[in-house]
């Protein structure tokens, strides 16, 4: 299998005792541990990707060349953005919402990534008066309209069930799948994420065996927001469900509490990658 890591791991947005790392620092130490590939999120870089240029794109994209490292794409996808959300009642929101998941979809291609993951819960979350069937459709229509530009660039959107303390939107990968039917184009997918998992109460296995065929992005994290077995759970059955269904993409390393440091969460979690996820 090929292992990542989410770049947010080295500059998060919350302030640590240490200095966020420039993004060279990032490619080269994520090279040296093993790492295939790197995943990003837009706003280490900008809150606005529109105001990324080319130059910088390019810049990007010959640092992780230089590093010997992928950039497989983006998730926390609307993270600290304003104006943006996938379920609201108003048309025009949504169809600004549409404008910039097309520039985002720019921003993934130009780097050379073919994955972006759409979680970013508070930006989807069910506002007062909405329902799950009307914020399925607001979602589906968002989602096709900007279909045909990640198909022009190659990029698949992965869409992320959350847990439900994150949202009240996708809480299960069974509405993932759903929506996946409803959009009903093969640049848009389903994302799993072992935290969000755990959530569902039921054996991780068996949901991930239940979305053979529509799987193309997965997460390694413990409940505890931390990274794979740090909190005791024994991904073993998760990896043997994966190769029941085939799955071929990446292994990427996500957490949500950045202490103690860099260094120990992208080490420990890539020597359980490479004990297990193989």
């Amino acid at each position: 299998m090929r292992y990542a890591i989410c770049n947010e791991t080295f500059a998060p947005a919350a302030k640590m005792p240490w200095e966020p790392w420039p993004f060279e620092k990032q490619c080269r130490f994520a090279a040296q541990l093993g790492y295939h590939a790197l995943e990003l999120a837009p706003f280490t870089f900008s809150r606005d990707v529109r105001k990324i240029s080319d130059d910088e794109r390019k810049k990007m994209r010959d640092t992780a060349a230089a590093a010997g490292i992928k950039i497989i794409g983006l998730h926390w996808l609307l993270a600290f953005t304003e104006g943006f959300h996938l379920t609201s009642p108003d048309r025009a929101v949504r169809e600004a919402t549409a404008h910039y998941a097309e520039a985002l979809i720019d921003f993934c291609a130009d780097l050379g990534g073919k994955m972006m993951v759409w979680g970013s819960p508070k930006q989807r979350d069910l506002k007062p008066g909405v329902e799950i069937e009307q914020g399925m459709e607001f979602a589906a229509g968002v989602f096709r309209s900007i279909m045909p530009r990640a198909a022009s660039r190659g990029v698949t959107i992965a869409i992320e069930p959350l847990g439900r303390g994150d949202t009240n939107f996708i809480n299960t990968a069974k509405h993932g799948r759903r929506l996946v039917s409803m959009v009903n184009c093969p640049n848009f997918m389903l994302h799993l994420d072992v935290k969000a998992m755990c959530d569902e109460g039921r054996p991780i296995p068996d949901i991930i065996r239940e979305s053979r065929g529509v799987v193309r992005h997965f997460h390694a994290n413990d409940p505890n927001l931390r990274g794979p077995n740090t909190s005791g759970l024994d991904h073993k059955p998760f990896v043997a469900a994966l190769h029941e269904i085939g799955y071929d993409g990446y292994i990427s390393v996500e957490v949500f509490k950045y202490d103690p440091d860099p260094e120990t969460i992208a080490r420990q979690a890539i020597e359980y990658l490479k004990r297990v996820y193989v």
